[in-house]
């Protein structure tokens, strides 16, 4: 006989969130993590009051909620949300963040804290941390010229990335070597600068801060129609170890996904505690694997936490640290921090007014799910 499933101890059951006239207790700040099993069925507790969380244990009786019913398609890693206030159930979706202590800060200069091990940059632009965790300076790092484009990778399959990769760009006045996607979701962030990107026969103007989506059957190319340099970060996924460059501008546009740039919009913003995001490339645009989104970072250290996806994350301006669990080393503005799976890591700023950050996740499209 099969073991039983998770949870199941009979009770009624719905498969979402039932309608209820109380709220719901708050079982745990986060998410709880869980390797489901592919066929095995489990009841999510959606009243908080089951003693075998994140599972039903029968506790809801007379409050007006049922457990939601979940039945796994795969083997995979999932966050069941501890919080309750999901709207995604059984699924953390990042809400605990804005509930009543739902977020933390860290004391840098707590005994544990102060037994982390301080990391030094040196003359090279990579810093080793904890795992396949580093952080990488754009400004220290050694450009490859192309035409008018000068480029570095700064993530890779080589480096430990399993999902993506990233390349630093600065391309001159004028007309970019043609770059294909080669099969592979990509995503650019122009950091400085202003011009045009070419997909196939369609240009998009782009200025600072602006994502732009190219699909893997196109190519693009980067013209720089002012005096300065442009300043970009190429982000593909599947990684891949370094950009594949074309003679030729291919004509295809995959006309079916016609919104392509993003840019900052206020309006946009979503609120993680006293932190905020806004999400740029996204499914709207026609990714569905890789995700980019900007942030703001205020004066202070996040609680340790871990997320499912991988992450690169950029750091536009101001000064920090980044922390792992045994280690940390100063952040600047220009830096990227490279972020495998499920590593615990923190990240402080330093500077008044915080400091702003743009993330590429993968696979993954909400920033905010953390465990």
């Amino acid at each position: 006989m099969s073991a039983t499933p998770p949870g199941e101890k009979g009770a009624p059951v719905i498969n979402s969130a039932a309608v209820i006239d109380s709220a719901p207790v708050i079982a745990n700040r986060k998410g709880f993590y869980f390797e489901v099993t592919a066929g095995r069925r489990y009841l999510w507790c959606s009243c908080g009051r089951s003693k075998s969380q994140p599972f039903c244990d029968g506790s809801h009786a007379g409050t007006g909620f049922l457990p939601v019913a979940f039945k796994a398609e795969r083997n995979e890693e999932v966050i069941f949300c501890g919080c309750k206030h999901t709207r995604t159930a059984p699924f953390c979706d990042g809400t605990h963040s804005n509930l009543p202590d739902g977020y933390r800060d860290d004391d840098p200069d707590s005994l544990e804290n102060r037994d982390v091990a301080l990391v030094e940059a040196g003359g090279g632009p990579m810093v080793r941390l904890d795992g396949a965790c580093y952080l990488f300076a754009t400004g220290r790092a050694p450009l490859t010229a192309r035409g008018t484009l000068r480029h570095c990778a700064v993530v890779t399959p080589s480096q430990g990335a399993l999902f993506q990769s990233q390349f630093y760009a600065e391309a001159a006045p004028g007309s970019s070597p043609v770059i294909s996607a080669d099969g592979r979701h990509t995503v650019l962030f122009v950091s400085e600068g202003r011009g045009e990107i070419v997909i196939g026969a369609r240009a998009f103007a782009v200025g600072p801060r602006t994502g732009i989506y190219i699909r893997p059957s196109e190519a693009y190319r980067i013209d720089n129609t002012g005096e300065s340099p442009l300043k970009l970060f190429i982000s593909n996924g599947p990684g891949s170890e370094a950009l594949e460059w074309l003679d030729a501008m291919p004509p295809n546009f995959e006309a079916e996904f016609p919104e392509r740039i993003s840019s900052v919009d206020p309006s946009q913003r979503q609120q993680m505690a006293e932190r905020y995001y806004q999400m740029l490339i996204a499914r709207e645009h026609g990714s569905t694997v890789v995700t980019q989104f900007i942030g703001n970072i205020p004066l202070s250290k996040a609680e340790p936490h871990r997320h499912l996806y991988e992450e690169a994350l950029i750091f536009l301006n101001g000064a920090g640290v980044v922390w792992t669990e045994r280690t940390k080393t100063i952040v600047r503005g220009g830096d990227v921090l490279f972020l495998p799976r499920k590593l615990l890591h923190s990240v402080q700023c330093t500077t008044p007014g915080g400091f702003d950050v743009v993330g590429v996740i993968y696979p993954g499209d909400n920033p905010s799910i953390n465990y």
